[in-house]
């Protein structure tokens, strides 16, 4: 294993291998979804949501934290067809999830402000 330089480093306790991801196109494919979370290393699983509950959702299991945290980081935002993805840490306890979601929600609509992103707001579909 090459834990080396990274087994000193901590990681905030949210961080898991485990990420949840929403606001996917409906009809993104598993092979898509490994092209795009793929390029921050290897991963163990891939769970597209397909029920009318789970549509537009994912859960992507990494082998490693580190490119966990790594594509978390980057992929928070990305833009799929039009849809700037929400990428959280999967969390057992809801509470925790909408929370943790909410947040990304204002950090993402922060870092649009910021560059001056006029994109339509990708939870307008949400109910308040």
């Amino acid at each position: 294993m090459a834990m080396g330089k990274k087994a000193n480093v901590r990681l905030p306790p949210e961080v898991n291998r485990i990420l949840y991801v929403r606001n996917l196109p409906y009809k993104i494919t598993t092979d898509e979804m490994y092209d795009i979370f793929g390029k921050y290393g290897a991963i163990r699983q891939i769970r597209v949501g397909t029920t009318a509950e789970t549509k537009g959702t994912a859960y992507v299991v990494y082998e490693d934290i580190f490119d966990a945290k790594n594509a978390c980081d980057h992929l928070s935002g990305f833009n799929v067809c039009n849809r700037y993805l929400v990428v959280l840490y999967y969390q057992s306890n809801k509470a925790f999830k909408r929370m943790d979601a909410e947040q990304k929600e204002k950090e993402l609509n922060d870092l649009k402000a910021k560059y001056g992103l006029n994109t339509p707001d990708f939870s307008s579909g949400k109910r308040k």
